[in-house]
C-alpha cells in the first residue's frame, strides 16, 4: 500500500501557483495570516466543484461571523450550470472586514501549514483531508457528497481529528450547530483531545513519507515493479 503521497509543508517554503480566472496572489492571504495569533483562524474551503446554495451559504456565513474568531474563506465562482450557487449574503464582507478574509482561491497547503490557522471547515475531499492530517490541522467535516461522508467518519469516528456536522432536516448544516462544533475544536474538552490526535498524525504522516519511511519505501517498490514489468514486456 503506497499511502500518504504528498509533499510536506513547514511554514511558508512550498512555492504555489495558480493560472486562470481565479489567479490569487499567495503572499495576500499568507500575508494577512501573519497578522493573526497563532491557532486562532478558522479555514473554509468546500473544494473546487461544490457550490453551495443560498441557504447554506447564510448559515456558513453566520456561523462565522457569530464565532467572532478570524477566517479564512474560499467562495470560488460558481461554474456556468450552478447559477445561484456560492452567493454570499449581501453585505458579509462589509460587515465581517475586519473579522475575515473572502478570496477566490488560494494555496490550501500553504494555508494548513500555516501557524495561524487552528480548525479546517472543509467537504472532507480526500485531498483536502491528507493535507489537513499532515500539519496537524483539526477539522469541522462538512461532507457534501460521494465519498466525502465516509472520509468525514474517517475524521470523526477512526482517526479522530475532527467532529462530523450533521445535516439538518432542512437539508443543509444550521448555523447554530456549524458555530458550536468551531468552538468545540478549537478550545473545548473534547477538541482538546481531537488537537492532540491531529499532531499525533501529523507525526505519523511525516514519517510515513521520510526517506525510508513507509510511503516512501512503497512507492520505490511500485515503480520498482512497473519497471521490471516493462522490461519483460520489451524482451
Amino acid at each position: 500500500m503506497i499511502g500518504f503521497a504528498l509533499t510536506l509543508t513547514y511554514g511558508r517554503k512550498t512555492r504555489a501557483t495558480r493560472t486562470g480566472d481565479e489567479q490569487c496572489d499567495p503572499a495576500d492571504c499568507l500575508s494577512w495570516l501573519d497578522e493573526r495569533p497563532d491557532s486562532s483562524v478558522v479555514y473554509v474551503s468546500f473544494g473546487s466543484l461544490a457550490a453551495l446554495p443560498t441557504e447554506q451559504m447564510e448559515e456558513v456565513a453566520d456561523a462565522l461571523r457569530s464565532s467572532k474568531r478570524p477566517f479564512l474563506w474560499v467562495v470560488k465562482a460558481p461554474y456556468a450550470h450552478q447559477k445561484g450557487g456560492n452567493s454570499l449574503p449581501e453585505g458579509f464582507m462589509e460587515a465581517t472586514s475586519k473579522q475575515g478574509l473572502v478570496v477566490p482561491w488560494c494555496p490550501q497547503l500553504n494555508i494548513l501549514a500555516h501557524r495561524a490557522v487552528g480548525c479546517f471547515v472543509t467537504h472532507c475531499g480526500w485531498n483536502s483531508i491528507l493535507e489537513a492530517l499532515s500539519q496537524g490541522v483539526p477539522m469541522v467535516a462538512v461532507p457534501q457528497w460521494s465519498d466525502q461522508q465516509t472520509n468525514s467518519k474517517f475524521v470523526s469516528d477512526v482517526w479522530n481529528t475532527g467532529m462530523h456536522v450533521e445535516i439538518s432536516d432542512k437539508g443543509f448544516v444550521l448555523r447554530g450547530e456549524l458555530e458550536r462544533f468551531i468552538r468545540e475544536v478549537m478550545e473545548g474538552k473534547r477538541g482538546a483531545h481531537i488537537r492532540e490526535n491531529s499532531q499525533r498524525w501529523r507525526d505519523l504522516v511525516r514519517e510515513a513519507v521520510a526517506e525510508g519511511g513507509s510511503s516512501d519505501n512503497n512507492i520505490k517498490e511500485f515503480v520498482t515493479n512497473i519497471s521490471i514489468h516493462e522490461g519483460d514486456a520489451n524482451m
